[in-house]
């Protein structure tokens, strides 16, 4: 896996020019992580609240999904693959032209063009929830450490895999968020030491389903499903 994704160049090169370290690819084909601090997110970011735009119809007024229904529509975006560039996926091209981006790019920077080549797991994690009326619950953005921050500073952060919880891998096992390279969602925990998951940008660039050892997750981040 890390051979193949190495070799795609394009990606890395076009993702770092657009959009910075922040939102480029990892060595492990995986989604970004960055060594240095990064910034806290947005305020409008920091509780599990409407969006800006809450007054508008939109998905957000459909009743919260359980984690079931959730996960079946992940399950349904499994083989979506990336094009050779890395990137033109419907989870992309929704996420360069939602609100957020205009959020991320100015704590990023970059451009929204950018993002439609860039590591784009969080992007598919955020799409499934934006498809499910749920953005206030499962969160949106295109960092993954970010991503996870938001889920820690709303108090929904731990460390049992719950079906449908969004987790948040380090592919050598640090513990800290600032180390975090991918996300993805939890199908089940399987009970021998590994959970089974479906994780979009993995692979060779698809949506996934996939058998991850519990030793390279960080945490986990607890949408509030309807029961």
């Amino acid at each position: 896996m890390a051979s193949h994704r190495l070799t795609r160049a394009p990606k890395a090169t076009l993702t770092r020019a657009a959009l910075g370290a922040t939102i480029a690819a990892t060595a492990f084909a995986a989604c970004p992580a960055q060594a240095s601090s990064v910034p806290e997110a947005a305020p409008a970011q920091q509780r599990l609240a409407p969006p800006a735009d809450a007054g508008k119809k939109s998905a957000e007024d459909r009743p919260k999904p359980t984690a079931a229904q959730l996960l079946a529509l992940a399950k349904k975006q499994i083989g979506t693959s990336e094009n050779a560039k890395g990137g033109g996926t419907k989870f992309q091209k929704w996420y360069m032209d939602s609100p957020r981006a205009a959020e991320t790019i100015k704590r990023d920077g970059g451009d929204r063009q950018g993002y439609l080549n860039a590591a784009w797991c969080a992007m598919f994690v955020s799409w499934v929830g934006e498809e499910m009326g749920a953005r206030s619950t499962v969160g949106w953005d295109a960092y993954t450490v970010t991503y996870a921050r938001w889920f820690k500073n709303n108090s929904r952060w731990g460390a049992a895999p719950k079906p449908g919880a969004v987790v948040f891998f380090s592919w050598k096992g640090r513990k800290n968020l600032d180390a975090i390279q991918h996300v993805g969602f939890v199908i089940k925990d399987n009970g021998n030491g590994t959970i089974t998951t479906v994780e979009g940008n993995t692979g060779n660039g698809k949506v996934e389903e996939r058998t991850r050892p519990t030793s390279q997750v960080v945490g986990y981040g607890y949408p509030d499903y309807s029961a």
